[in-house]
């Protein structure tokens, strides 16, 4: 599991701690905002909607304790049978949280989706942090945002609202103490080193599927996951590892290919360098692209992938 380095300069982490849900709707954030927390790369980033499909842990301590972050994937309505299953994520991780970050984004009119996600926190209200972030943006309406959410939700008193920057860690610091009142005093969940719980072939797929999501476009990105197929430590400084670009279509093998090669050359070489700065130790990639038809509605494929 990936850890922090010098600790030991670190002050004690305090005797509180929470496991803490995010949700919101996609692309309000949430990554973001759990990448500066942790001030490490924890879940991947893209502008592409639902960019995260797994409940992913960052892990936050400070003087006043640990929060155990866990990322949830964007809740939108839809029926297909993937969503459904993301959907399924967000809903049990709520009633097991201690607390919950509301992550809305400022930029965007809260409508119908807003709407059911708030329906989906009615009797979390005492557990409930809003992050209203984005508010670096000229489109940013923070105003109309607290509106709302003094309609929808109003058991949430207006000091547990925040206005946040998760790209400019704006606020950041604000709603964490928040989150820490909360939070009661309790046995810490991991050692203080840690900032993730991901092991290691999960955080390899999702550097590789980030890379290659940022430089895909159109449905692609959606049609994509990693498939780690072998990983040996071949010294103490260096680790083989074989992956394959799982696609549901062979037309979209050739794209993620790309002409030449270039595009999985591309995504191969930036993946690496992305995995330096996680692992102490160098990564050989083996990275090839693959069909796996129709995997989104294979339903051993999506429990297997979404967990």
């Amino acid at each position: 599991m990936p850890m922090k380095e010098n600790q030991e300069m670190n002050p004690p982490v305090g005797d509180k701690t929470a496991l803490v849900t995010i949700i919101g709707r996609p692309s309000a954030g949430k990554s973001t905002f759990l990448n500066t927390a942790a001030g490490e790369p924890v879940s991947i980033v893209s502008a592409i909607p639902q960019t995260t499909r797994n409940a992913i842990r960052g892990i936050v301590n400070t003087s006043l304790g640990q929060l155990v972050f866990v990322d949830t994937p964007g809740y939108h309505e839809s029926d297909k049978k993937m969503n459904l299953r993301m959907r399924n994520i967000v809903s049990d991780q709520l009633d097991n949280a201690d607390a919950i970050l509301y992550v809305i984004d400022s930029t965007r009119t809260c409508g119908d989706e807003e709407k059911q996600i708030t329906q989906l926190l009615k009797g979390h209200e005492s557990k409930i942090v809003v992050a209203v972030n984005k508010t670096d943006e000229s489109r940013s309406i923070p105003q109309h945002v607290r509106k709302f959410v003094s309609e929808q939700l109003p058991e949430i008193p207006a000091k547990r609202v925040f206005e946040t920057s998760a790209k400019e860690d704006k606020g950041i610091n604000e709603v964490l103490r928040a989150l820490y009142d909360i939070a009661p005093v309790a046995p810490h969940l991991y050692p203080e080193e840690y900032y993730t719980d991901q092991e290691v072939d999960f955080r390899i797929a999702e550097v590789i599927r980030e890379q290659a999501i940022n430089r895909l476009e159109e449905e692609v990105p959606h049609c994509i996951y990693v498939q780690i197929a072998d990983m040996e430590m071949r010294s103490p400084t260096k680790m083989w590892c074989r992956a394959f670009l799982c696609v549901e279509k062979e037309s979209q093998k050739g794209i993620v290919i790309g002409k030449g090669a270039q595009m999985i050359k591309t995504i191969r070489v930036e993946s690496i360098k992305a995995l330096r700065k996680i692992f102490d130790y160098k990564i050989d990639l083996d990275l090839q692209v693959k069909v796996d038809k129709n995997w989104r509605q294979n339903d051993l494929r999506l429990n297997k992938l979404l967990k």
